[in-house]
């Protein structure tokens, strides 16, 4: 997953405790960002859901619990093949390994599919690394 193509403009990368709390903070900031993008109001929502399923894992499943992380978050748009549009790419990112839920393991198990239909596509790697989530959003020039 090459995320930086020709014509990107990165304009946010931030990183947050991977703490429950955050969660909150993630979805505010990055509905601040999306406002110059001009989105409709539920195209933003689309957009904050998923970025927000996606945090909510690497808060879930990213870290053991003695361990601490980060949640990474990298904005950036593309020329889309079409002129009539650009696609916002949102990539978060963590640097732990996946761990089953500690409580309740039967509950979830719904985040990518939320992410799938919250996005145009959603891309997933997992690797010695951590893993990382790409989602995208296509998004209509104004005319």
């Amino acid at each position: 997953m090459e995320p930086f193509a020709p014509g990107h403009v990165e304009f946010v990368h931030r990183s947050w405790p991977a703490d429950p709390a955050q969660l909150t903070v993630i979805r505010h900031e990055l509905a601040g960002w999306l406002t110059p993008l001009s989105l409709t109001p539920d195209e933003t929502a689309d957009v904050v859901l998923a970025v927000d399923e996606a945090a909510a894992n690497v808060v879930r499943h990213a870290y053991g619990p003695d361990e601490s992380g980060a949640v990474e978050l990298t904005l950036w748009t593309e020329p889309a093949e079409d002129s009539a549009s650009t696609t916002l790419c949102i990539e978060v990112v963590d640097h732990g390994h996946w761990q089953p839920p500690v409580e309740r393991p039967t509950e979830g198990g719904r985040g990518i599919p939320l992410m799938s239909t919250m996005s145009e596509s959603v891309l997933i790697r997992y690797d010695e690394r951590g893993s990382r989530v790409l989602l995208r959003h296509r998004i209509p020039n104004a005319a």
